[in-house]
């Protein structure tokens, strides 16, 4: 199943927009072309099939019937000495198949200089689909990297979106979400998206919140992937992990919202409501609330096996390329509200989690920011300084 996303993805006629070679027209499935939120780029998009393996976890837990089922279980899971993953997780699971997976490959109206051979691979968190990366004018890390020069490929994750909606607890978990990446990587080094006729010689990993942890598993896993890695909204723990999943108040998403997740099972949960979305994500005065409003509007899928999975974090030892952290200050989930006290959140994930990386690896904290840094009036100031470090490592 695949189900809504943002509204600047609706399909238009393949002649609409000039500037796509015709032969990406073949690759995904019912392409559309439009340009980004700003226009400063142009996007194919459509669906991709995508094969991968991935050794999972098997989840033996109860399924989830009711509201109270995952009230339960989320309450269970956040609990100090909690239980449930004694109580459920079982051996390894391998998991096998072919996905659909909702992709989108954005090309630069101006090349700037950049080499036409480069992408920034972008990989969303949870709570949003791809459409966080290209959201509204002035709030488009697609449009800003575009004006630099920039190709980007957004898509997104499996169980989010328009791509395919299978098991949520026993498919959709992080090992199987990083072998998909990985396996998108290859089809942009391989050309894959071109019939063989334009590979990417570089690629620079960018992720927020559990696109970060892909990113990071990716890394750890597939270290050659990526020439480059910048983590948003990551951290090494999840300090505010449970005061922030109490306040975004997880509901069954197809009950929460029948318009738009109605036939999804009720292993995929969404925030309970637009202050739930604000707890979570947003730092006032420091955003528009037309921006709160699309977020609430637009929000998207978090599914159980996500949860449970989420925070195993690779020691990428064998990843030397460069990397860079970017945290909002005030970031709840990762830093409790504060990603400087008592510790530097941020230079700590380049110390425990990348020991091999290039001394050019830095980080970056936004003041007066929440873990939505694209929902921030100061986005910008971030992607500025995504921008300067990349240019300082030669991309």
């Amino acid at each position: 199943m695949a189900l809504a996303t943002g509204a600047y993805s609706s399909p238009v006629a393949r002649s609409t927009i000039a500037g796509i070679p015709s032969v990406y027209l073949e690759v995904f499935k019912n392409p559309s072309i439009q340009t980004s939120i700003g226009g400063h780029a142009i996007c194919i998009s459509g669906t991709v099939d995508v094969t991968a393996s991935a050794t999972n976890l098997e989840i033996n837990m109860p399924p989830i019937t009711n509201q109270s089922d995952l009230t339960s279980f989320v309450t269970n899971f956040m609990t100090i000495n909690s239980t449930v993953v004694k109580d459920y997780i079982g051996g390894p699971k391998q998991i096998s198949g072919t996905w659909g997976i909702y992709s989108e490959l954005c090309f630069p109206i101006e090349s700037n200089g950049v080499p036409n051979t480069t992408v920034q691979f972008l990989v969303h968190g949870g709570g949003y689909d791809r459409s966080y990366w290209n959201f509204a004018p002035g709030y488009s890390y697609v449009d800003y990297v575009a004006q630099q020069g920039y190709t980007t490929f957004l898509y997104d994750r499996l169980g989010s979106g328009l791509s395919d909606h299978p098991d949520g607890t026993n498919v959709v978990q992080m090992p199987l979400q990083i072998e998909i990446a990985h396996e998108l990587v290859q089809l942009l080094r391989t050309g894959g998206f071109s019939n063989g006729t334009a590979p990417f010689e570089k690629v620079i990993g960018v992720g927020h919140s559990i696109g970060s942890i892909v990113s990071n598993g990716v890394t750890g896993k597939h270290p050659k992937d990526f020439d480059a890695a910048v983590l948003t909204g990551f951290s090494t723990s999840l300090p505010g992990g449970a005061i922030s999943f109490s306040g975004i108040d997880l509901n069954i998403a197809a009950l929460a919202d029948p318009s738009r997740f109605d036939g999804l099972a009720y292993d995929y949960a969404t925030a309970g409501s637009k202050a739930a979305v604000e707890f979570f994500f947003f730092k006032a005065p420091n955003f528009d609330p037309k921006i709160l409003d699309m977020s609430d509007a637009l929000k998207q899928t978090l599914a159980v096996g996500e949860i449970i999975t989420d925070y195993s974090l690779a020691v990428a030892s064998n990843f030397t390329a460069p990397v860079f952290v970017v945290n909002g200050g005030n970031d709840l989930p990762n830093c409790l509200g504060n990603c400087l006290s008592p510790t530097n959140i941020s230079a700590q994930v380049i110390e425990e989690l990348y020991p091999a990386a290039s001394n050019t690896s830095s980080y970056y904290v936004l003041p007066v920011c929440g873990h939505g840094l694209n929902a921030h009036y100061t986005a910008n100031v971030a992607y500025d300084q995504i921008y300067t470090w990349l240019q300082k490592n030669g991309f």
